[in-house]
């Protein structure tokens, strides 16, 4: 890609703005942990909620929606919008409880919630699981994708592109190490706003060029069932419209955003989608950020990336499907005129940066909070822990450098993720809602995957090749690892109990619905009921709107005005239920 002086000038600015937010909150992050990693507890909602969109805006995203749907059609995004209800139920059923818990991390939950040695054990084995082991994983990730980026913009050699990629990371480690999340969530903000605007311009100027010439003409020259919103239940894939086994289709929409942790879509919550919530001024507005977070992820967010998509199916149909996520970023290049390149690539930039600036926040409060502080000096004064924490930061992102050299495909670390968190996410739900749940059922619920996992994989495969295959072709190693886990944790959790003034203590101190018994008489089933009502009135809400600036876009009218009116319902009957039961109070 040719780049003029007027896009390295952009690209400049933008890196120098970065690095100026991270030293104007370099004090107020050297105060306390409190504020390095949870920004004193006084963001409001929108900035919280902007910070969680941000976070999930990578620089791979646009690219993995291009290649979804240059293979399936629009409806192929269901395989990542099937987790929009576990998003909304973290909004209503455990957002207010992170922030009402008053803690640094959700992991600092689990003494709070269980007792005794393995309490201890699971803190200090959860804080190097996540936040060493799958954080690296998931910012190695995100550095693939850059690098793959690199290549095509600039042409970069595979074995230079390491080098620039480890410069970049020093940048976001330096305003990172400096501000902490205060610096990390405006210039969330900042990059949000960038990255939408570059790829909403994007979008039209690839919509209205002469190849395509507008709306009208693209869905003329499109494969027949591209623009289909839903998926087909079959047994066959088309090519042209997502196609699903029963199974699979069951695995996707009933099981895997319930079961499987994942970043960012963790059930219950957690992960930096609770750091962000607990550092909200209020119980509302955890509440609002998470709600926000749902509508600006899943609906709004995505289209301009869709139409670009669909442009590129036409614009470049020599692409393979394994090359068809290139779309995106050859639109970019030949379609772009000066500036906008530049403002495009610090799109990708300001995208790939927030992703990793919170990765590496978040997994810092674990190793300190809940390892260093913990295990290791629990005498640390402020600027100990501050110290502690700027080093961390830095030595995360050398051991996430050296881990991306390692991964080979992108697929196959989310299918690591996905498949070795099976089983984790029910437990994680029930902890809030159950007296019975233990440090041991957590612990068995997160070891018993790896096992599942392992059996699949390198033994069953052996008597049948299937077993190996993934969740969207055959998913019965996934439901095989689900049920051999939750058997597990099942059996562990009657072998063992939570200390009882533990429990107490951890009852008095969030007021949780459900199965109480010990410190209530009743289970306030009614409160419970009109909650789901307003979950699942939010996920009919959150769809219709998707759905609806989908046909807006498409210049389907009537369909537009039919999915409008229905969010519009579903909005007002979430609405009526939450004054019920005085959630946004």
């Amino acid at each position: 890609m040719q780049l003029e002086f007027l896009d390295y000038l952009i690209i400049a600015v933008f890196i120098v703005i970065t690095l100026y937010i991270g030293l104007k909150y370099k004090n107020q992050a050297g105060k306390d942990i409190s504020e390095f990693f949870l920004g004193g507890r006084n963001l409001p909602w929108y900035i919280a909620g902007i910070s969680m969109v941000a976070t999930t805006f990578a620089a791979d995203t646009p690219l993995a929606v291009t290649e979804l749907v240059a293979q399936n059609g629009i409806a192929g995004n269901w395989l990542w919008w099937n987790m929009l209800a576990g998003g909304m139920l973290t909004t209503f059923f455990f957002a207010r409880y992170w922030r009402r818990a008053n803690v640094l991390t959700d992991l600092e939950l689990i003494e709070i919630r269980y007792s005794g040695k393995p309490a201890q054990f699971l803190r200090g084995f959860r804080a190097i699981y996540f936040g060493l082991f799958m954080n690296v994983l998931i910012i190695g990730w995100v550095n693939v994708a850059l690098m793959s980026l690199l290549e095509v913009f600039f042409d970069i050699p595979a074995n230079e592109q390491i080098f620039y990629v480890a410069a970049a990371m020093v940048v976001v480690a330096l305003y990172s190490a400096m501000s902490g999340l205060l610096g990390v969530a405006f210039t969330d903000v900042i990059q949000f706003v960038i990255a939408m605007v570059g790829s909403i311009v994007l979008a039209i100027i690839v919509l209205n060029s002469d190849e395509i010439g507008g709306i009208q003409n693209l869905k003329a020259n499109l494969p027949d069932g591209s623009l289909s919103f839903f998926p087909t239940i079959g047994s066959e894939n088309s090519g042209t419209v997502l196609v699903l086994g029963f199974s699979s289709f069951f695995a996707f929409i009933g099981i895997q955003w319930w079961a499987s942790w994942y970043p960012g879509a963790e059930p219950g919550g957690g992960g930096y989608i609770a750091q962000r919530m607990m550092s909200t001024k209020s119980e509302k507005d955890a509440i609002y950020s998470t709600l926000f977070f749902q509508i600006a992820h899943y609906c709004i967010r995505p289209w301009p990336w869709i139409i670009v998509a669909l442009c590129a199916v036409i614009l470049y149909p020599e692409l393979s499907a394994e090359d068809s996520k290139l779309g995106y970023v050859m639109a970019m290049k030949d379609y772009l005129p000066t500036g906008l390149k530049g403002l495009l690539l610090v799109a990708f930039f300001a995208a790939y940066m927030s992703t990793i600036s919170t990765q590496l926040n978040w997994g810092t409060s674990y190793l300190i909070n809940d390892l260093y502080n913990r295990f290791i000096n629990k005498k640390a004064d402020n600027k100990q822990q501050i110290k502690a924490s700027r080093i961390v930061t830095v030595l995360i992102m050398i051991i996430a450098i050296f881990v991306t050299t390692q991964i080979k495909t992108i697929s196959g670390v989310w299918a690591f993720i996905i498949e070795c968190g099976a089983g984790l996410g029910l437990v994680m739900i029930l902890r809030w809602y159950w007296w019975r749940i233990n440090a041991w059922s957590e612990i068995v619920a997160t070891i018993a995957p790896f096992i599942g996992y392992a059996l699949t994989k390198y033994v069953f495969v052996i008597y049948d090749p299937s077993w190996a295959l993934g969740i969207g072709e055959n998913p019965k190693g996934f439901f095989f690892t689900v049920g051999f886990t939750t058997i597990s944790w099942i059996i562990a959790t009657y072998t063992s109990r939570t200390d009882g003034e533990v429990l107490k203590a951890f009852y008095d101190r969030i007021q949780p619905e459900g199965d109480w018994r010990h410190f209530r008489k009743d289970w306030k089933i009614q409160r419970l009921a009109i909650l789901a009502v307003c979950w699942l009135s939010a996920i009919v809400m959150a769809y219709c709107i998707l759905f609806s600036t989908g046909s807006l876009i498409l210049q389907n009218y009537i369909y537009a005005a039919m999915y409008l009116c229905t969010a519009i319902l579903s909005f007002i009957l979430m609405r009526v239920c939450a004054r019920k039961v005085e959630i946004f109070k």
